[in-house]
């Protein structure tokens, strides 16, 4: 007799488990837990097998039955049900294994010890927060260009205009790495070029006037914050370096009897030389007694990390400047660069190889530390002079015959 859903549903526990026949096979095992899970009884080559069709009342004696009926068409088909449920629950597996998630958190996790943790960190919360929660689930093959616009628009649409071309970047990236490892064939990011308009491209603020950079110079000379900070600021526009390279500048790469400092370009992973001026070799022998005995020459408050990404901009806020209009941490290389030319006249490929760019000269030979090595210790010398003369108020005459 076919079974109902009031049977079902007073249907009490025992001490052994117990079976509410159906029909054609379906049946519900009764557990002394209390737990009533729908069994399917078949025949397949001539031996028995069970599927499982859920736990009652979850599925109901409706679905139940549907779900018989779908297992006995694919036996009147020659196929059987829990071959082709392993082989389902296979697919989807493969399907999530390849899901644009999954690939893209693994080509970020690959990429991570080549790039600085902050940016690792940028690049995945942007794409948990923007790219994951509309295509994250997609297997990587399935997503078309029109999908990948819609997720860029998306950003667009809120001012976003640089953080969509930067999804946009990591997107192909991604792609990239798929194809690369054998789970895409093409990366659809091409397809959009134009799509979104370009961003406007704003430079990072910086002072590039000998002037200027007498009263910046004077007011950091008369900064009042940690001696820690205030040595960053005094060494940071005599090096130009990257502000990330110089507050994770470690003491075993300097030897200041030579008056060099030699590190991994964090952009390029090349090493780079930098010459110091005897003012900073002073100033670092100072600073050695403080914190020479760690790891790091500028370190934070845990000693056992560098200072602080915020830390020079805070100090420069600090002074009175505006970090947004006026001055940064990597303004100090503008102010270099743009000063030891036009002030200075320094030959453009010395100051470009100081600042560690990887151009090429002439002969197509890329950047190498030692190039314009004797060029680079004496303009670095010159630059340092030519910053105390401008800190002391000098009045600086050009050679064109301008006033500074």
């Amino acid at each position: 007799m076919p079974l109902t859903d009031t049977a079902i549903r007073t249907a009490k526990p025992g001490e052994k488990p117990y079976k509410l026949a159906d029909e054609k096979g379906l049946f519900l095992l009764v557990n002394p837990t209390g737990s009533k899970w729908w069994r399917l009884k078949f025949r397949v080559d001539g031996k028995e097998k069970l599927l499982s069709l859920g736990t009652y009342p979850e599925i109901g004696l409706k679905k139940a039955r549907a779900d018989r009926d779908e297992a006995r068409t694919m036996l009147a088909e020659g196929i059987d049900p829990s071959q082709h449920r392993k082989a389902a629950k296979a697919t989807r597996e493969a399907l999530a294994a390849n899901s644009f998630q999954i690939i893209c958190r693994e080509w970020l996790e690959n990429k991570r010890s080549n790039i600085e943790e902050a940016q690792y960190k940028k690049a995945l919360a942007r794409l948990e927060k923007d790219v994951f929660p509309w295509m994250g689930r997609t297997p990587i093959t399935d997503i078309t260009a029109p999908e990948v616009l819609a997720v860029l628009r998306r950003i667009d649409a809120r001012g976003a205009r640089y953080t969509a071309h930067k999804a946009k970047s990591e997107i192909s990236q991604c792609f990239r790495y798929a194809i690369a490892t054998g789970r895409a064939e093409r990366d659809p990011c091409p397809d959009l070029k134009g799509a979104i308009p370009a961003p406007k491209t704003e430079n990072l603020p910086a002072i590039t006037s000998p002037k200027d950079a007498g009263e910046l110079l004077r007011a950091i000379d008369g900064f009042r914050g940690t001696f820690v900070v205030k040595c960053a600021l005094e060494i940071a526009p005599r090096v130009f370096v990257r502000p990330g390279e110089l507050r994770k500048a470690e003491w075993e790469k300097f030897d200041l009897d030579k008056a060099e400092w030699r590190y991994l370009v964090t952009k390029t992973k090349t090493e780079h030389l930098v010459p110091l001026a005897a003012q900073v070799v002073a100033t670092l022998r100072e600073l050695h007694a403080l914190t020479g005995h760690g790891r790091y020459v500028f370190p934070g408050r845990d000693p056992q990390l560098p200072m602080s990404d915020a830390a020079v901009n805070a100090a420069l806020r600090r002074m009175g400047y505006d970090t947004k209009t006026e001055i940064t941490g990597h303004g100090f290389r503008a102010m270099a660069r743009t000063i030891l030319h036009e002030e200075l006249h320094q030959k453009p490929e010395v100051i470009e190889h100081q600042l560690a760019h990887t151009v090429s000269d002439a002969l197509g030979t890329a950047y190498n530390r030692t190039k314009f090595l004797k060029e680079r210790k004496a303009m670095m010398q010159l630059w340092a002079d030519y910053l105390d003369k401008l800190k002391a108020g000098a009045e600086i005459v050009q050679l064109r015959g301008d006033a500074a």
